[in-house]
């Protein structure tokens, strides 16, 4: 089993950044890959991104390539969602998974956390 806790959402204005914490307890966390993924109301949970085992490699959605970062620090069996040059649109409830193989999809991860809510204003 995998716990996970989120932490570091709020209220950004637009153009401003945010930094997501995911801390993990129970098994080692470089056993899995870990991905963040958003809500919006009223619309599906979609893929923000995804860090490999050992940090090295990095896949994002398109609608945040080059604004967002994931990075792991599995010393401090921790996960981070960088977020830069914030719109409106990605207000949403921010997630973060884990996962025994690479995957996109959100039916694929085994663990979540309870997710935490990103509002950015106009």
């Amino acid at each position: 089993q995998v716990q996970l806790v989120e932490s570091g959402g709020g209220l950004v204005q637009a153009g401003g950044s945010l930094r997501l914490s995911c801390a993990a307890s129970g098994r080692t966390l470089s056993r899995y890959v870990l991905g963040w993924f958003r809500q919006a109301p009223g619309r599906e949970r979609a893929f923000v991104g995804w860090v490999s085992f050992s940090g090295t490699s990095t896949s994002y959605a398109a609608s945040v390539k080059g604004r967002f970062t994931i990075t792991r620090d599995n010393a401090k069996n921790t996960v981070y969602l960088q977020m830069n040059s914030l719109q409106p649109e990605d207000t949403a409830v921010y997630y973060c998974a884990a996962v025994a193989h690479y995957s996109a999809n959100a039916g694929d991860y085994d663990y979540w956390g309870q997710g935490t809510q990103v509002t950015v204003s106009s």
